[in-house]
């Protein structure tokens, strides 16, 4: 770089003529940002962990850093809305516990940037989960509130109804409103509709959505949905197991009860987890216009290694069920963000916090199982090569960030 000598008063320094404008620039990606309506190749500067700028060409001369990403998608940082990463040491619960996983064990090698626990943990715990897992995670976590006290700690405190009190989860939701997204309420299996009731006035006076995991034996799935407003999210959305009603009957026809609350805006989240998700239920769902609005994994210890594997696992299942790549990048980036009430997530607005992934869209002959353990083959899977949270790079495949060894 062109620098000038200057004498002041005696002391001599160097001046650059001219400063560099970027951290980091992304150059000849294909930019899918539905918040922004861009589908095109374009170059991404990045300055100060913010999205400085976004156009189709911006010369390298202004970046301290280039990437090459030439043949890749590029797409905002994705986000999981049904995790369970409240990690510790208990063993065979999830609340503290051995079940739950650690984000970023996980999270950038999956192109996420964002998860959101699933109530793993409650109004007496949260803020536990917070010191010793948000705190200290890169991730960015947000969470879903149970209204269970304890969370989910085992089968007898998650059947205590004096421990759903929804005052006391609405002043926890008041006290962390950055970070708790809603209530959730699951894993109940009583005939009260206490528990359900509880929730929908915690979520309701905080005026954030309540997230119903369809392990409510007692209610059925007509009843739960008949009671959810508009914005509240349903997840396990393609699971067909006894203890529930499927969304699908046994002539393969989507239930009308379920396509009107889907219509009057209820969310259905995929939840995929180790048995929350069947290509009997969710190849006839698509083709009779049911989309799901997210991409929950509902990853655990379990599930990771299971039919679920990853997001982009799940992801790559709906392309090759049929849903556009665009649309599948689309639901899992800016459409999460706006299900769990986050608009300045999953886009690349100038201005914007540098949350984004680099995607390679692989082609060959894969398969992909589901909770069942059918499978059927695609021939389109996608694969990270590149994670950047905050303006930093936190997952690089293939080194494409760094620096030549000679």
């Amino acid at each position: 770089m062109k620098q000038l000598y200057l004498l002041i008063l005696g002391l001599s320094f160097w001046l650059p003529l001219s400063a560099q404008d970027f951290d980091i620039l992304i150059r000849g990606a294909y930019l899918i940002d539905a918040k922004n309506k861009i589908q095109d190749t374009m170059d991404v500067g990045i300055a100060g962990g913010k999205i400085a700028r976004v156009a189709q060409s911006i010369s390298p001369d202004k970046a301290k850093k280039v990437v090459d990403a030439s043949g890749l998608i590029m797409s905002p940082g994705l986000i999981d809305i049904h995790t369970h990463v409240f990690v510790g040491s208990k063993a065979r619960t999830f609340a503290d516990g051995f079940s739950s996983v650690s984000p970023d064990d996980f999270t950038f090698r999956s192109g996420i940037t964002t998860v959101v626990d699933a109530g793993t943990s409650g109004w007496r715990n949260f803020e536990t989960f917070k010191k010793n897992v948000i705190d200290a995670s890169q991730t960015r976590v947000l969470a879903f509130l149970n209204i269970v006290g304890t969370g989910m700690s085992g089968h007898s405190t998650q059947e205590n109804l004096q421990d759903m009190d929804p005052e006391k989860a609405l002043e926890m939701l008041q006290r962390y409103p950055d970070i708790l997204v809603g209530i959730k309420i699951g894993h109940y299996t009583g005939p009260e509709w206490l528990p359900f009731e509880n929730a929908l006035l915690a979520s309701g006076n905080a005026q954030k959505p309540l997230l119903v995991e369809c392990h409510l034996p007692r209610y059925t799935l007509a009843e739960q949905l008949e009671k959810m407003r508009p914005g509240d999210i349903l997840t396990h959305s393609f699971e067909e197991i006894e203890e529930r009603m499927p969304i699908v009957d046994e002539q393969g026809q989507l239930r009308p009860f379920v396509m009107a609350a889907y219509e009057r805006g209820v969310h259905f989240d995929v939840g995929h987890g180790g048995a929350g998700f069947w290509f009997s239920q969710a190849i006839p769902a698509l083709q009779q216009g049911l989309k799901p609005h997210t991409f929950g994994t509902d990853l655990h210890r379990f599930s990771m290694n299971s039919g679920m594997k990853n997001m982009l696992n799940v992801m790559s299942k709906f392309i090759a069920m049929g849903m556009e790549v665009e649309e599948v990048i689309q639901r899992a980036s800016w459409q999460a963000a706006q299900v769990i009430q986050r608009p300045d997530l999953g886009h690349l607005t100038e201005g914007a916090v540098a949350d984004l992934t680099l995607l390679k869209l692989l082609e060959g002959d894969f398969g992909f199982v589901d909770a069942g353990g059918k499978r059927i083959n695609g021939k389109h899977k996608l694969e990270t090569e590149l994670t950047i949270k905050g303006g930093k790079v936190v997952y690089d495949l293939n080194g494409l960030a760094a620096k030549n060894y000679n």
